[in-house]
């Protein structure tokens, strides 16, 4: 099923199951907002983008106060998030892909289970790799000037986000050595602002956030995209950046890199289950049904502003945002990869970096 089938389906379901529920209202109350990510990554940036909307549309107009509990590439938070017990809607948790991927892959530090909590929003994403300035000057739109390059990468780990772009420059052929234990992409990136990294990747939120400007001052050279997809799945140009290649693009013009076969196909299982739907925002397991429909329908205020997709494009970028039933359906979408796409990675992880996870 594509974005734009899931979209359609789940916007009907909406339309046919409404049932009558209870007014809530959340005057006076504090709602945190909990981030397993530091404060500088493109998760905060989405959730602060979205926080003071969300308060705007809540019945009583709530605070929301964004907080951050970085940590083991946010299965710190996704752990102890799964223990929290709160009926009242005055607890938030947002994940992102680099908490589904140990999740999809079976990482025994995961002692939470998705299906327990209670999805209000989703959103998708996309992301920009980008080279320093140097090395820039060599990319012609292919990776063929670059595989003689030794690069360094901030990683926050990887089994989290950051294997997407990890295979995707191995499959370019690039030498790219990750320096692990980053606690968010935002670091990532100042390890790239002070030269300790060479290459690195920000999801779209990031790239706008801050990368843009480097690439506007010339201190960093756009590469590729992960893309986005079309109706039919196919992977077509980022709407929020259509000037820039898409992996698949370069891939397709750089020699010895396939867009088909086993390591294409585990590649794109993957980029779909951690960017189309990439960003969720859950309350806790047990929250009652009435606070749920309250927050999706807040949520759905929130993307129905008239303003809405002028100021989205400016800071979190161009991408379909799912609430209620749409965002229940997107996260078992995000949350669900092939069991050939998930072997493939699992063996991969051992042979590039010695990852076995069990």
């Amino acid at each position: 099923m594509t974005i734009k089938q899931l979209a359609t389906s789940v916007a009907a379901a909406t339309l046919i199951a409404a049932p009558a529920l209870a007014e809530v209202d959340m005057s006076g109350k504090t709602i945190e907002w909990v981030i397993p990510f530091s404060e500088t990554g493109g998760s905060a940036k989405w959730a602060n983008f979205f926080a003071p909307l969300l308060s705007e549309e809540l019945p009583g107009n709530p605070t929301v106060v964004v907080k951050f509990m970085p940590g083991a590439g946010s299965t710190k938070g996704a752990n102890w998030f799964q223990e929290q017990e709160y009926d009242d809607g005055t607890l938030l948790f947002g994940t992102s892909g680099s908490t589904q991927f140990p999740y999809l892959l079976g990482d025994p530090r995961v002692r939470y289970e998705y299906s327990d909590w209670v999805p209000v929003m989703a959103s998708g994403t996309g992301g920009v790799a980008y080279l320093n300035a140097e090395d820039g000057e060599k990319f012609d739109g292919s990776a063929n000037n670059l595989q003689d390059i030794d690069f360094i990468y901030g990683s926050q780990g990887a089994t989290r986000l950051d294997l997407v772009p990890l295979l995707a420059w191995e499959m370019l052929g690039m030498n790219v050595e990750p320096v692990f234990g980053i606690k968010g992409r935002g670091d990532g990136r100042l390890m790239f602002e002070r030269g300790e990294a060479t290459i690195d990747y920000q999801t779209s939120s990031g790239y706008l956030g801050a990368s843009a400007d480097l690439a506007e001052q010339g201190k960093a050279v756009p590469m590729m995209t992960w893309g986005a997809l079309d109706d039919d799945g196919n992977i077509v140009r980022d709407p929020t950046f259509p000037d820039i290649p898409t992996f698949k693009e370069v891939c397709e013009a750089t020699d010895g890199c396939e867009t088909s076969g086993e390591a294409w196909d585990a590649w794109k299982a993957f980029f779909v289950a951690g960017f189309p739907v990439q960003k969720i925002a859950f309350l806790p397991a047990g929250t009652p049904d009435d606070v749920a429909a309250t927050f999706a329908e807040a949520f759905d205020a929130v993307r129905s502003r008239d303003d809405f997709a002028a100021i989205a494009a400016k800071q979190v970028g161009k991408y379909e945002v799912f609430v209620g039933e749409g965002a229940k359906r997107a996260t078992e979408t995000g949350t669900t990869v092939s069991p050939e796409a998930k072997a493939y990675v699992q063996n991969w992880l051992q042979e590039a970096y010695g990852v076995t996870l069990e």
